[in-house]
């Protein structure tokens, strides 16, 4: 099926342009102006943004946390991905501790996945324990299209100790890969989380005091430290204060490879929302916790500046009866939150209308850095001639209020409930083909797996 797509303006990380495209198939096979072609079904876009399909590199659907099962799987969660223009999302695939192999957590999340996607996926390899037949299936998950993985410095089931830090991080080194890190002080945050429940403090406004600021800081300069050692590149994901930014900074000033990740939670809420009245506060209880003003500043800031290489969801849904597990002890709250439907229209109101960010640098955030950064591109992160027709069509004069009954993700509850927001998805297309029409979805389970190659952003 040949489709043309006339009179949009077309966002790229470098432009904004008026022109015309036209698909055939899974490809885009001519972009310019006053295109023709008398086969083709023709999608009218005047007043319309076009952006690459947005890429979210960071979501965690069928996952098991905290003694119960995300509220999104596969199926559901990628519904609401791509209502929410997201044409290719990256899950992580874990191994389990007690001498599992890589190869059986991505067999498992493989059986999660396939066959009920309704956007592209790919998967990140969590590895929470190193020995040697572990060093050897590197190869292996690269040859499996996964180029990068993740690691832990808190949660004792999924973290490694600094040594083994070490020897992940110079073994990906040697095969061209990278991890990216949680980064917290497991061993304070524990302490803290004892001296507080023998105070007697249970509730959800005791999350962010137990894990604070410093704590996330630390961990990162520790990380970077240890990736200096092994000489290595290294990931932060959800990045979310200033102190921890800073790391960032001193760690590039002596000449290290590091790329940052924040989320819209970081960016859009304050650390206030945790004393909201009864259980409210357990809604937001996520890890790293949400932070101060102060912090979101500085992060729109970093996101200008391309301090900040993208911007995820690290989407892990919770229905209000599973978050209420911890009602007699905020520690045993599921953490986590949704965003996968609403961070690109969140994106445009909050940062490219407010003037903190150009399209451009929504285009980057949102598409090419993933593309890049994750080895997808130019497949995927870019409107041009060969490239995958992943395709949003965006309206920037939309507005709407955010509300958890409005959205197709699987739970009952969303961090932005009441907020208004100016744009939106109007039509998504995956790889030529219309799953979005008119904010609706109109077919699903349209996505397949993508096969990644080496990271080229900042090379």
């Amino acid at each position: 099926m040949r489709y043309l797509i006339r009179n949009g303006k077309i966002v790229s990380g470098c432009s904004v342009q008026k022109a015309d495209i036209l698909t055939e198939g899974e490809k885009i096979v001519k972009i310019g102006e006053n295109l023709k072609a008398e086969d083709a079904a023709v999608i009218e876009a005047a007043g319309k943004l076009i952006f690459p399909g947005f890429i979210d590199g960071h979501t965690h659907f069928d996952l098991e946390v905290a003694g119960t099962v995300t509220a999104d799987n596969f199926e559901t969660g990628t519904r609401a991905a791509v209502l929410g223009g997201t044409t290719l999302v990256i899950d992580f695939a874990s191994q389990d501790k007690g001498g599992h192999t890589l190869s059986e957590g991505l067999r498992k999340w493989h059986e999660k996945a396939d066959g009920r996607c309704s956007c592209d996926y790919s998967f990140h390899m969590s590895v929470v324990e190193w020995n040697e037949t572990v060093e050897k299936e590197i190869p292996l998950m690269i040859r499996e299209g996964i180029t990068s993985f993740k690691t832990y410095m808190t949660y004792p089931a999924m973290m490694v100790n600094d040594g083994d830090m070490y020897k992940i991080l110079k073994c990906l080194r040697e095969y061209g890969c990278f991890s990216g890190v949680h980064c917290e002080n497991a061993g304070v945050i524990d302490a803290l989380i004892e001296e507080a429940k023998k105070a007697g403090k249970t509730g959800p406004e005791n999350h962010p005091l137990v894990r604070p600021d410093y704590l996330e800081a630390e961990a990162v300069h520790r990380l970077l430290t240890i990736a200096g050692a092994a000489e290595a590149p290294a990931m932060i994901v959800h990045l979310t204060n200033a102190r921890s930014l800073e790391e960032v900074r001193m760690a590039r000033r002596r000449g290290q490879v590091v790329y940052a990740e924040t989320c819209p939670q970081y960016l859009f809420l304050e650390d206030s929302v945790y004393r909201r009245p009864g259980f409210e506060g357990a809604i937001y209880v996520c890890a790293p916790p949400i932070r101060k003003k102060e912090d979101q500043v500085v992060l729109w800031e970093a996101l200008a500046s391309g301090e900040i290489q993208t911007v995820a969801t690290d989407h892990c849904t919770f229905t209000l009866e599973q978050k209420a597990l911890g009602k007699e002890d905020f520690t045993r709250i599921p953490g986590g939150v949704p965003g996968v439907q609403t961070r690109a229209a969140l994106i445009y109101s909050g940062g490219v209308r407010e003037g903190r960010i150009t399209l451009q640098d929504m285009c980057r955030l949102l598409s090419e850095n993933a593309a890049k950064l994750y080895g997808v591109f130019p497949q995927k992160g870019i409107i041009q001639e060969g490239s995958d027709a992943d395709l949003v069509i965006f309206d920037p004069e939309k507005e709407s209020v955010i509300t958890a009954a409005g959205l197709a993700h699987n739970t009952d509850n969303t961090p932005y409930e009441g907020m208004r927001i100016h744009g939106g998805v109007d039509s998504v297309f995956l790889r030529g083909n219309p799953v979005v029409q008119g904010a609706h979805l109109v077919q699903e389970k349209q996505g397949k797996y993508i096969y990644r190659g080496k990271n080229q952003l900042l090379k």
